[in-house]
């Protein structure tokens, strides 16, 4: 009886040493696809990336990072759609990751939706109220709706936070042109010009004669 028992310890512990195992090389298995998706989205090969990308998920369904990777992939071959519905599945799965809001809110952009795309940033700003890109990519988009007010306000607060961009500038400048301040905003496209941004020569031409 005592070999029984022991016996049947030996088995126990050989089952949840499988278990273990399989669990382990079932995580490293979802892993090798990611780091795989990310070796071809570098190198160019975006269909594969999302192959690769789909396998983690099948693998892993709740890995935000591997939704975020094909995201990215099919943002990069224009499947804006379906690049939304991943990017959607990373904020579903790590609400608190800006980077999730960022990336739904461009490619929600680049899809035409702009209105999308605002909330989207204004979540991302919430959570990394001092990234300048935030705001620097929810004034472009305020200033495609004609929010022209609200874009100056969100490129002001990118040049606060990083005074190196002239593209910040640049947008400001054409913003406030468009609100009849022809002569601050003629002033930011030349601050543009002599931080060395070489389209800001050609817009200030058109904008500032």
């Amino acid at each position: 009886m005592i070999r029984l028992k022991t016996l049947s310890k030996i088995i126990l512990l050989f089952v949840i040493s499988l278990i273990i195992a399989g669990d382990y090389s079932y995580s490293q298995t979802a892993e090798s696809y990611v780091q795989s998706g990310r070796a071809k989205f570098e190198s160019g090969d975006y269909q594969g990336s999302v192959d690769d990308m789909t396998k983690a998920i099948e693998i892993d369904p709740n890995n935000a990072v591997s939704y975020a990777g094909r995201g990215f992939a099919k943002a990069v071959m224009q499947d804006f759609p379906g690049a939304i519905q991943d990017f959607s599945k990373s904020v579903e799965l790590d609400p608190t990751n800006a980077d999730y809001y960022f990336f739904k809110a461009s490619a929600e952009s680049s899809n035409g939706d702009s209105k999308a795309a605002i909330k989207d940033f204004d979540q991302a700003i919430k959570l990394s109220p001092k990234n300048p890109v935030l705001y620097f990519s929810r004034a472009n988009e305020k200033a495609k709706t004609g929010d022209n007010k609200g874009a100056i306000k969100d490129y002001t607060k990118a040049i606060e936070l990083d005074p190196n961009n002239p593209l910040a500038y640049t947008g400001r400048g054409f913003a406030k042109t468009e609100i009849g301040d022809k002569e601050s905003g003629c002033k930011d496209i030349s601050k543009a010009e002599s931080m060395g941004y070489p389209q800001a020569a050609e817009i200030k031409k058109d904008l500032c004669k």
